[in-house]
């Protein structure tokens, strides 16, 4: 198989390398983590070749522990992400949803599984699903904005990265460690569990098995499933319009994981095996319901190695396959079909440090083989092979840290029926300085030139595409997009209080875009994908403050918001941009008992681009009571939450479906977390 040939060099090359005996001890390979001062309980390990505090990134980045994403915990990881500052989502029902950054999603997202891409067909529609399920992640990494040229030139919007230790890299303290989830809800009568296991059955050979179950139903909305802005384009009596429940809004998802990995004191080594199975309503309203069964089998490799040689002192080797497939059934007929058979694998080397300077190279190689066949196969048949090649370097000089970077891609893509093949060249560049004030602040300032190549489904698109109800049509014409951006942070974490503001602005040439032509072909609106110059700006704020801090609770205080303009360069709005938005909270934090209120300000959407409705604003509220009957060093609690408590209508201005579907009304859930 092709990508054998590929991944063979790069595990010989890992395996050349290692010593050629182990010692038998197992302490954690080193994490060359930089604190200045700062607490060390999130460590970042996305942004950079050496693992940094979350306040050390010089751009906007999250991460959500356990703990947090046990609260946001939702069916897709769009809207399990969906209201951190700048991240909203395509929501495509509660099935399909993949996340928005700073107003940009698709292939302009890397949506990664421990650092190596999903391997399935979300970019290429919003309808499409992420293959997995939050359920048994463990955390999830974000960077938000052009953030990294570690993971190529498709992540010039952000990288997600959700860590799932599906390959275990530590030996249980006690033989064994786990976690195990259980939730379920009103809304969509949500029955859900999930949970993981890690089991040493040598001093040096760990075992992993995970597995995860989502059953739900059509879920609740309040009022009308359109919006009132198109019930007022249709003229429809009221009474004729569906109310309060959105019909083949269900999803019925499940998956696990086996896995097993060597651990020895310098080196790990490992492998897992995984399958993601989901069936899932598209509720766009049609009259024959059009429902999607996906199936992925996976194949993930991993390998680390702590050995001088050379001027490096690392190894890492990250390899994953997957064969996607997904039917779109429409009724009880089968309709198109997708399929996705492709492979990813880097091999980074992380060089010693030489005085204060220290950083990485590596390289990264991608494949797909994608077909759509069937009546709604507006792709062809399309065979698609990356690489690159990266360096990143980090001069230290108290109090300053300066970070640069460089990266060159080749992209071949190739429409097997006609034989027609399009080569392109991408160069990146990235800098930035960081400077401590004290150790609790961080001043930063970054500007990177990046360029992204066109996808297939831009270049070759040519037929119906009935989940944006368009007919797409590529442009063999487009030539790579290149941004340049620039952004601006200030952090700070001192004692009670810490927040972080980044501000940032890209000017983009060649930014490629669906084309509303004012044509239509076979009954549908024709889109083409051309390209324009634009420009996208905003800001995004990040505050919590502790209000009182007594020795058996405390009171916090949260307070966030973002903010985003896009237009193209003649003034033009690009579509579908992410509302304004603030939210306030207020919890109360003890050994046995948390509870938290929280408000989301949305604001409306009246100034749209061409052919969009405006989305109205909303307020919700979040109610939130946790129970620890064991205090929180037993890691097990339970949770009450009372979700969008007003049962306000909310739309996401974001969504293809926004106007023909809300999203979720109030809903009570009950969930157990629990791990050891």
């Amino acid at each position: 198989m092709k990508f054998l040939l590929i991944a063979s060099p790069l595990l010989a090359l890992s395996l050349t390398i290692m010593p050629s005996a182990f010692a038998q001890e197992t302490p954690p390979l080193h994490d060359h983590a930089q604190d200045h001062d700062h607490e060390m309980d999130e460590i970042f390990v996305t942004a950079s070749p050496h693992k940094k505090n979350r306040l050390d990134v010089l751009q906007g980045s999250n991460i959500l522990n356990a703990d947090e994403l046990n609260k946001n915990m939702a069916a897709t990881i769009g809207e399990t992400l969906s209201g951190i500052p700048g991240i909203s989502s395509t929501f495509f029902g509660p099935g399909a949803s993949r996340p928005i950054i700073r107003g940009l999603g698709g292939d302009r997202i890397r949506v990664l599984i421990n650092g190596i891409g999903s391997i399935d067909a979300a970019s290429t529609s919003p309808d499409h699903s992420v293959a997995g399920d939050p359920l048994t992640a463990e955390r999830v990494e974000i960077m938000r904005g052009a953030s990294t040229l570690l993971y190529g030139s498709n992540a010039v919007g952000g990288v997600v990265n959700i860590i799932d230790n599906r390959i275990p890299t530590v030996v249980p303290d006690m033989g064994a460690s786990g976690r195990a989830r259980l939730a379920l809800d009103t809304v969509s009568n949500d029955r859900s569990g999930g949970g993981t296991i890690n089991v040493a059955a040598t001093d040096n050979i760990v075992l992993h098995v995970d597995g995860y179950y989502r059953r739900t139903g059509n879920y609740n909305i309040p009022g009308f499933v359109k919006s009132r802005y198109l019930r007022a384009l249709e003229a429809i009596p009221s009474q004729d319009q569906k109310m309060n429940i959105v019909e083949n809004s269900d999803v019925d998802n499940k998956g696990g994981t086996i896995g097993i990995s060597w651990i020895g004191a310098n080196s790990i080594f490992g492998i897992s095996a995984n399958i993601n199975n989901s069936n899932y309503g598209v509720p766009n309203g049609e009259e024959v319901p059009v429902r999607i069964g996906l199936d992925q089998k996976r194949f993930d490799l991993k390998g680390n190695l702590e050995q001088d040689f050379l001027i490096f002192q690392e190894s890492r080797l990250r390899f994953g396959y997957a064969d996607y497939k997904h039917i779109e059934f429409e009724g009880l007929q089968e309709g198109t079909s997708f399929n996705n058979l492709g492979w990813e694998g880097r091999l980074e080397l992380i060089q010693q440090r030489i005085g204060n300077i220290h950083g990485s190279v590596g390289i990264q190689m991608r494949n797909r083989e994608f077909s759509a066949i069937g009546e709604e196969a507006f792709v062809p048949p399309t065979s698609t092979f990356q690489w690159g090649v990266f360096v990143v370097e980090e001069i230290e000089i108290e109090p300053v840290t300066v970070e640069i970077g460089a990266r060159y891609d080749h992209q071949n893509a190739q429409n097997k029926p006609l034989g027609i093949a399009k080569s392109f060249h991408n160069f990146s560049f990235s800098g930035g300085v960081a400077y401590h004030p004290s150790d609790a602040d961080l001043i930063g300032i970054s500007i990177s030139r990046s360029e992204r190549s066109p996808t297939p489904e831009e270049l070759f698109s040519n037929g119906p595409h009935l989940a944006t109800n368009a007919y797409e049509l590529g442009n063999l014409y487009l030539t790579n997009e290149k941004a340049i951006s620039a952004e601006l942070t200030f952090k700070r974490d001192l004692g009670s209080f810490s927040s972080s503001v980044n501000l940032y602005h890209t000017w983009y040439q060649d930014f490629i875009y669906e084309h509303e032509t004012g044509q239509t072909m076979n009954g549908l609106t024709l889109l083409e994908f051309r390209a324009k110059n634009a420009k996208f700006y905003g800001a995004e704020l990040e505050m919590d403050y502790t209000l009182l801090d007594e020795q058996y609770y405390k009171i916090l205080l949260s307070v966030s918001g973002d903010y985003i303009h896009a237009e193209f360069k003649d003034g033009a709005i690009i579509p579908r941009m992410p509302a304004k938005s603030a939210n306030i909270g207020l919890e109360y934090k003890s050994d046995y008992y948390d509870a938290s209120g929280d408000i989301r300000f949305v604001g409306a959407m009246k100034k749209t681009a061409l052919d969009i409705l405006p989305t109205d604003g909303y307020t919700s509220i979040d109610l939130s009571f946790t129970w620890r009957p064991m205090g929180k060093e037993q890691n097990l609690d339970l949770r009450l939450q009372a979700l969008n408590i007003t049962n306000v209508q909310r739309r996401q201005h974001t969504s293809f479906l926004k106007d023909l579907v809300a999203m979720p009304g109030r809903n009570f859930k009950l969930s157990l977390n629990y791990g050891f």
